[in-house]
């Protein structure tokens, strides 16, 4: 879809002439979200509201806040992945919702630069609500000019899940904490016919595993010059590419792991197909009793000479964050009332207790019924932290990657053309 107009100009036009220019451009891509012009009620955007996880929890909040607020009236839009778009269509028409609950990746990268959303640094700190947000997550949310994107909300922890059970079938005595012991257990694996790590070639699933394996060697200093720039050629980033692809070539990833999406990995992982899978802390929840009870958690296994002390996780905290919008200025009473309550501790405390999901927020729960999630977030010492390349990647990047991917993990392509194909995603950054 083009348009004559920069994107910057369509998110941030101060005249109906330049919305109403850029709505054809756009109408075929997704139907507009309409915001509700009475002042008393919030319009809400968000993926929380059929099946993602966490959409329980946050509907039964909802209503709690209705019975407290009688006078606030609560309107949700719920998109799944095209809710970026879906919002920014919605901004050209000045249509769009109140409040938007999403990650920070790709488009929203750019919303509150361009103007289509606001700095919440402001209303964070007149609200009192900035010492409930911990501080790895305000310092995620932070762009370079200080503003803060939005309230920070859901995190995310993803270690690599090990079903001991089949790795036992396999005379795999313990959980691998090294390449070369990953590859012997593939191998063991393969012969019982048990497929060794499950991975979502074909999509975000596995960008993310690439990403984490790549650092290997990588400082994180290092790990955000490389998807900041594109710069795959540092020599941390080509040992890395070449660890990826040696454990590739052995055997390690499932079969035909480039055209595997994240819901085939989940199937493979949890109907015991598969005995390894990267999962962030949302999928482990899923994972059914009678798996969990026999699946550890731990770190992906490193190379000799690599730049981490342990087996490696990657931890984040821009999963989910509430956002305003200029429409919502406009009723930033109803946006104040609304985000205090879903900030309230025992608000909070319901997502990590009933839904399993990690919180940006300061809280004492647990995640008791969800024994994965909570072993994850016991992970101490023995392994160590990556980064999320995703708010460092640029926008227009971040698909072109994907489709990198599933390159990179086609066997045997040559690490010098999956370093091409990482690089070429940058070409029209």
């Amino acid at each position: 879809m083009r348009s004559s107009l920069t994107r910057r100009e369509l998110l941030a036009a101060g005249s109906g002439l330049a919305a109403a220019a850029a709505l054809p451009a756009l109408s075929g891509c997704s139907s507009l979200a309409s915001a509700d012009s009475d002042p008393d009620t919030l319009v809400v955007h968000t993926q929380l509201g059929t099946t993602a996880p966490g959409s329980p929890t946050y509907l039964a909040a909802v209503d709690r806040f209705r019975e407290e607020n009688p006078g606030v009236k609560i309107k949700n839009l719920v998109n799944g992945d095209d809710l970026a778009q879906v919002y920014e269509t919605s901004r050209l028409a000045r249509k769009e919702a109140d409040v938007v609950m999403v990650n920070l990746y790709d488009k929203t990268l750019a919303w509150t630069d361009v103007g289509a959303t606001v700095d919440v640094k402001p209303y964070l700190d007149d609200w009192g609500l900035r010492g409930r947000v911990l501080p790895a997550a305000l310092a995620d949310w932070t762009d370079d000019e200080g503003r803060v994107r939005a309230f920070p909300y859901f995190a995310t922890n993803w270690p690599v899940a090990y079903n001991r059970a089949l790795l036992d079938r396999a005379g795999v005595d313990a959980i691998p904490t090294t390449g070369d012991q990953l590859i012997a257990a593939a191998r063991k694996l393969r012969a019982k016919g048990i497929a060794p790590v499950t991975v979502g070639g074909n999509d975000w699933t596995g960008q993310k595993l690439l990403a984490q394996i790549i650092q290997t060697f990588l400082s994180q200093d290092e790990a955000r010059h490389v998807y900041s720039t594109g710069d795959f050629g540092v020599r941390g980033a080509r040992l890395g590419i070449e660890y990826f692809a040696h454990l590739r070539d052995a055997g390690v990833f499932a079969d035909k792991a480039q055209g595997l999406t994240s819901d085939s990995m989940t199937t493979q992982f949890n109907t015991e197909e598969a005995a390894v899978q990267s999962a962030m802390s949302s999928a482990l929840a899923k994972v059914p009793e009678k798996v969990a009870g026999h699946t550890e958690v731990g770190g992906w296994p490193l190379a000799d000479g690599a730049a981490h002390d342990g087996p490696t996780v990657i931890r984040a905290y821009t999963l989910i964050g509430f956002w305003i919008s200029p429409n919502g200025v406009r009723k930033i009473e109803q946006v104040e009332k609304f985000l205090r309550f879903m900030y309230r501790p025992d608000v909070v405390a319901r997502f990590v207790t009933e839904s399993g999901r990690d919180m940006a927020l300061r809280t004492d729960a647990v995640s008791t019924g969800f024994p994965l999630v909570g072993a994850a977030q016991r992970l101490g010492s023995e392994v160590s932290q990556v980064l999320l390349p995703d708010v460092y990647v640029p926008p227009a990047a971040a698909q072109p990657l994907i489709t990198a991917t599933s390159t990179s993990f086609t066997r045997g392509t040559s690490p010098a053309r999956v370093r091409a194909a990482l690089e070429s995603a940058y070409r029209s950054v």
